[in-house]
């Protein structure tokens, strides 16, 4: 069992910064593949962002140059650096991973507004 736990949400202005974080509990954090995900309303849950166990990352086209992911092993922390934030980032931000099974975080809201 893996449980996560989103924080940083908020509302920030156009062009703005946030900073996401993900808390996770498990031993076996080091050797997992961590996610990031959003879901706007009226819209299907889209992946954002991934790092794996050895920090290689990948990123969706739609946040490539904007987010950056990272993890602190020694804290079981991932993080999501959010910058040039734009009015369609506006969405619940979910960290995942798979252990095996499938687990979500509860997730936080990040608005986007002038």
């Amino acid at each position: 069992q893996v449980q996560l736990v989103e924080s940083g949400g908020g509302l920030v202005q156009p062009g703005g910064s946030l900073r996401l974080s993900c808390a996770a509990s498990t031993s076996s954090f080091v050797n997992l593949t961590m996610k990031w995900y959003r879901q706007a309303p009226g819209k299907q849950r889209e992946w954002l962002a991934s790092i794996t166990s050895s920090a290689s990352t990948s990123y969706a086209t739609s946040v490539k140059g904007r987010f950056t992911i990272s993890r602190d092993n020694a804290k079981n922390m991932v993080y999501l650096q959010m910058n040039s934030l734009k009015l369609e980032d506006t969405a619940v931000y979910y960290c995942f991973t798979w252990e095996p099974g499938a687990f979500w975080g509860q997730g936080t809201q990040v608005t986007v507004s002038s």
